[in-house]
């Protein structure tokens, strides 16, 4: 039996990809006395549920052509969705070409981002998930907000029915908001398939429109009084902080977001056991060596006065030992590809430390490009992704370093990439002995570094992230006992500096590149 509709919402038009929900509200808008137009699998999705409802192709007079590629696409759908109420020519022509109102469009679109994101999906499948009715659809009641409503979320459904329940209408306002969102989602749907389709051929576009999706909100911004949200890229299905999933302890902060992605940039380009720990942004001691727990003693010998209350990352699963020694102390946050369940059992009896976990991140997925926000504007660079390789270096000092300088020098050079200039890292094998960080000049990057390590500077390499600009570094370094240094080379007095590492029989290393970290 047919029940009148008592709202002003007498037709809708169903149409989606997420049927999360959809035989519940369908239900619900039939009791309500609305009639329901279907397409394709959502049609009969409704019919198996005995749900009463009009196919599309029934609407139009034309059956679905070209395997559902054209189905809404026709006057007596858009007519429906666009004719505006009050105006009486628009009612004439309706009338006149047998045209009924649509007063409810619920529609969601062809899941092209979950398909472009699963592994080994083909350029045709991707093709096919581009949806071309429903977006038409969509902006065609958006755009007649006024008379049309066009649900999107399933989690709206519940304010639909609520509305049509209480006041026989969805009010204006909300036809609006929905409106709005709208717009957005198509939006950032077309702009999902631009960027697929264009892949990296414009890194630098004329118009940059990069889409961020919002995720959650941050326990607090850099200081309690400042709120702050995550947002993640749209389309980002990599191994990347966007995706790291929180197993454990307090919300995070957007420091603590910062601190873990510094220690996932560094981490993830080691394929020995290794541990880098994390303040303010910057490494106070990294290690790789046989094993997990003694990567992250050595990472932690390095400087444990700063280690406390840092982050910790490690790229390799957590064991039990490993574990027992974090625990020790007094840490932020942990971030690591995966964590065994007796460290788990040990790290959890610590309630706020913040565990993060990021499966399959080693050697892995890397951003082309590094954003950073000005006052009214915004500067976009590649991301710094070359590093020096021992055969493209150049000795300029008398002596050669030996096999194990250059293990260190190298091992020191790696990180510096990732120190705040001017930096100066101290190395002794594959272990950082003292870090400078963040200083004005570089000499006082090396005092700090040479501070750092004490005793442990004696027989430990230097790297400079950039130029040498003085010879007093080098002199600071022979004072210290470091034997070695690796730097880019390129100043003006580069030929002094060179005299000094002769004359104090230290090894000099261009690199000829800069890694400058600002």
């Amino acid at each position: 039996m047919r029940v009148e509709s008592k709202s002003r919402v007498k037709r809708a038009l169903i149409s989606v990809s997420d049927k999360r929900n959809i035989v519940e509200f369908a239900s619900q808008l039939r009791e309500l006395g609305v009639e329901i137009i279907s397409t394709g699998g959502t049609a009969r999705l409704l019919e198996e549920k005995d749900i009463e409802v009009t196919p599309v192709s029934a609407e139009t007079g034309f059956p679905e052509l070209f395997d559902g590629r054209v189905k809404t696409l026709h006057p007596r759908i858009h007519g429906g969705l666009l004719n505006v109420r009050v105006n009486r020519e628009h009612q004439r022509q309706m009338k006149e070409n047998s045209i009924k109102p649509i007063d409810l469009l619920v529609c969601n679109l062809y899941p092209f981002q979950q398909t472009i994101l699963r592994e080994g999906h083909s350029i045709n499948e991707a093709i096919e998930n581009i949806d071309v009715g429903g977006p038409a659809m969509v902006r065609a009641a958006a755009k007649n907000y006024r008379d049309v409503a066009v649900v999107m979320d399933p989690d709206d459904y519940d304010k639909i029915i609520n509305d049509l329940r209480t006041g026989g209408d969805i009010p204006e306002e909300r036809r609006k908001e929905l409106a709005s969102h709208a717009f957005m989602v198509v939006s950032n749907y077309d702009r999902s398939i631009y960027e697929y389709l264009t892949g990296d051929k414009e890194k630098f576009p004329l118009l940059l429109d990069y889409r961020f999706e919002k995720k959650s909100e941050m326990r607090y911004g850099e200081n309690p009084h400042q709120r702050a949200f995550f947002y993640h890229r749209v389309n980002s299905g990599d191994p990347c902080i966007a995706n790291a999933r929180q197993i454990h302890g307090t919300r995070l902060s957007l420091n603590n977001m910062v601190d873990l992605d510094s220690a996932l940039q560094i981490i993830r380009e080691y394929e020995k056991p290794s541990v880098v720990i994390i303040k303010h942004t910057n490494p106070c001691g990294m290690a790789s060596s046989g094993s997990l727990v003694e990567s992250y003693r050595q990472a932690l010998d390095c400087d444990s006065l700063s280690a406390f209350g840092g982050i910790v990352g490690l790229n390799m699963e957590v064991d039990e030992e490993t574990a027992g020694e974090m625990s020790k102390l007094f840490l932020e946050c942990v971030l690591a590809p995966s964590y065994s369940d007796r460290a788990l059992d040990i790290l959890r009896k610590k309630k706020r430390i913040r565990l993060m976990e990021v499966p399959g991140f080693r050697g892995g997925y890397r951003e082309n490009l590094s954003f950073r926000q000005v006052s009214g504007g915004l500067l976009l660079q590649e991301t710094d992704t070359q590093p020096a390789e021992p055969e493209n270096v150049d000795v300029v000092s008398r002596r050669k370093p030996t096999d194990e300088e250059l293990v260190s020098l190298f091992y020191a050079w790696k990180l510096s990439r990732y120190v705040k200039s001017n930096a100066a890292v101290l190395t002794k094998g594959e272990k950082t002995v003292g870090i400078g960080s963040g200083h004005t000049s570089r000499v006082d990057a090396v005092r700090t570094a040479v501070h750092k390590a004490g005793d442990k500077a004696r027989g430990a390499c230097l790297a400079s992230e950039a130029f040498i600009p003085f010879r007093d570094n080098i002199d600071e370094a022979n004072k210290a006992g470091i034997t070695a240094v690796i730097e880019p080379g390129g100043s003006i007095r580069d030929q002094e500096v060179i005299e000094a590492a002769d004359e104090h029989d230290i090894a000099l290393v261009f690199t000829g590149i800069r890694c400058f970290r600002h």
